[in-house]
């Protein structure tokens, strides 16, 4: 066994025994934990919400650094055309083969009310960042090629390395609000408790999917795929 094995595989997402200990630890967010968690949201929480689409740090930081021309390569096949929300992770990063940083902040594009809003737990930090990109993807999802952008009310972090976690919950509050309400408009805000809870929900959830998995694995196992009689009576006809 490696030296970091995998603790889950879940569509296209690895969860390594590293990734445990940052949600165990008071550590800064990976761009693979929150796109696990938005794979989750995409997958299973919101699997039957045509409505909404989930996309991952690394196809934002691609848009980020592309070419106005070039973003149709990367929302083309999420047939963003045919979405309501667009849910966004953006962080300070400006290297082109990473999706790094040192902040995250969470960008959400609402095609009823033409508008991105920008939630940001640092007083703004990431506000060039997300509203460059608002500004690029404006000639792709809005109607008027010129969507407003609203920086949002949102709850602060209190440390230098909660940020990543104040995304998780700033997505799960305001999904659950755009599918009940149709807008992003007056979602309010995330509760300290919530922030405060959240490590223990995404670990508790990784190891959740985890049991799935083998249970489901097991069963496959146990229960193999009977062979028809037809086959049967062919195979032994052949034998002879």
């Amino acid at each position: 066994m490696g030296a970091d094995p995998i603790v889950l595989s879940f569509y296209d997402s690895i969860i390594r025994q590293s990734d445990v200990d940052i949600l165990e630890g008071p550590h800064w967010l990976t761009d693979n934990l929150i796109g696990f968690y938005f794979e989750y949201l995409s997958n299973v929480a919101y699997k039957d919400e045509a409505r909404l689409l989930f996309i991952g740090p690394e196809v934002t930081q691609c848009l980020k650094v592309s070419r106005c021309q070039e973003l149709g390569v990367f929302l083309d096949p999420l047939q963003v055309e045919k979405r309501t929300f667009v849910f966004l992770p953006v962080n300070d990063c400006t290297q082109v083969e990473s999706p790094g940083g040192s902040h995250w902040s969470l960008l959400v594009f609402c095609k009823n009310e033409d508008s991105f809003f920008h939630f940001d737990s640092s007083s703004g930090s990431n506000y060039g960042q997300a509203k460059q990109l608002a500004s690029k993807l404006s000639k792709f999802l809005s109607a008027s090629e010129a969507g407003v952008f609203v920086q949002a009310d949102t709850l602060q972090q209190k440390n230098g390395y909660d940020c990543g976690i104040h995304v998780l919950c700033n997505v799960d509050l305001i999904a659950e609000y755009c599918a009940n309400h149709n807008r992003v408009e007056g979602c309010g805000l995330v509760k300290q408790s919530e922030v405060l809870n959240k490590r223990i929900e995404v670990l508790n959830l990784i190891f959740h999917l985890k049991e799935e998995m083998e249970n489901e694995s097991g069963k496959s196992k146990n229960n193999p795929r009977p062979t028809s009689s037809k086959k049967t009576s062919s195979a032994a006809g052949s034998s002879k």
